[in-house]
């Protein structure tokens, strides 16, 4: 079941392992450069039926850190079409993940200490639904007016078509792991009391208008996904059900299918990470809101996700850190399920001949 195709509008996934959006933080300026080139094209060599850029940043201080891909600007076109080009050759599907940090932008790298960046030393002021920090090493964000909620809707529409020009098939909307949409989504983080906060209804107001407005520009022949925490992991916050009731909507949206992770929000909160630890939420999100979801979180042997898509769990099974341990992952997975796949030519004497 693992490497049976998947069509979702007019685009067909020859199977069902998708390359997770992975923060590489190398780029300068937002552009994509050699490193992007390769990571993500190797992976598609690797047999991925679905390959997704990292956390692409819709404007620049939307992104994590100052080394972010980024699509705020047309003349970061050209380098991604290079890479869109690539992943199509090798039979696979180029995507995107278009994102705004919020609250959590202006860091270092990972590798750097993962540290406020001070707006002496080129850092830049956060943003956010309220004025609430992160955690107490974190700036304190400025909460957004509505003509600058506003601005990030349209540059987010700006990015869809910028993507769409670059040559990419799916997009992805971040709304998970603590950053700008699922600042609004959560009650933890969003204190409003305008239109914007409160309820769950205004809560999940500016998410469905960055929906609406990619849509507008989005061919209605590629599909759209959304990645949300589906649980904050703690209380009063966001849940499954919360969750179960959102995918609901927004697949009547324009919403085709919903990759779920998790937490992100608030820090400090105890999250049982182990294998597949999170496929019950894709199996919830699936079953409740009768929306097609994607499964991510430790998943590593291709025996789990078979399992995973051969039980109805999830549709398509995203990974993040096997894939960079493996690129080669699908080829190896069908090997061990004794399936047969075809193989890059240049790669064809490394296969196993039956």
């Amino acid at each position: 079941m693992l490497f049976t195709p998947f069509k979702i509008r007019d685009i067909e996934l020859k199977n069902r392992i998708v390359v997770s959006p992975m923060c590489q933080y190398s780029a300068q300026d937002g552009f994509a450069n050699d490193w992007h080139f390769v990571h993500l094209g190797s992976r598609a060599v690797g047999g991925a039926a679905l390959v997704l850029t990292e956390a692409t940043a819709v404007s620049p201080e939307g992104r994590i850190s100052p080394h972010d891909l980024g699509i705020w600007k047309d003349e970061h076109i050209e380098q991604l079409q290079k890479i869109t080009h690539f992943i199509e050759q090798q039979g696979a599907v180029p995507g995107m993940q278009l994102a705004h940090a919020g609250r959590k932008a202006s860091k270092t790298e990972p590798w750097n200490g993962d540290k406020l960046i001070p707006l002496a030393n080129g850092g830049w002021k956060t943003t956010a639904p309220s004025s609430i920090p992160f955690s107490d090493d974190s700036d304190t964000p400025i909460e957004l007016t509505k003509e600058e909620i506003n601005k990030i809707i349209a540059d987010f529409r700006s990015a869809t078509a910028r993507a769409l020009k670059a040559g990419f098939k799916v997009l992805e909307i971040h709304g998970a792991h603590g950053y700008l949409i699922n600042e609004f989504l959560s009650p933890l983080s969003n204190k409003r009391t305008d239109e914007y906060g409160g309820s769950f209804e205004n809560r999940t107001r500016f998410l469905l208008e960055i929906i609406a407005a990619m849509r507008s520009v989005w061919p209605s022949a590629y599909p759209l996904f959304l990645r949300i925490s589906a649980s904050d992991w703690t209380a009063d916050g966001w849940t499954i059900e919360d969750s179960v009731k959102l995918g609901k909507i927004v697949k009547d949206k324009g919403i085709d299918l919903i990759d779920c992770s998790s937490g992100g929000v608030v820090p400090n909160v105890k999250i049982p990470a182990a294998s597949g630890y999170q496929l019950p939420f894709a199996e919830a999100v699936r079953k409740g809101a009768g929306i097609p979801t994607g499964a991510v979180g430790i998943i590593v042997q291709p025996e789990q996700a078979e399992a995973i898509i051969a039980n109805g769990q999830a549709d398509l099974v995203f990974m993040a850190r096997e894939l960079l341990r493996d690129p080669y992952f699908p080829l190896r997975a069908a090997r061990e399920l004794d399936y047969d796949i075809k193989w890059p030519l240049q790669y064809e004497r490394a296969k196993r001949k039956k």
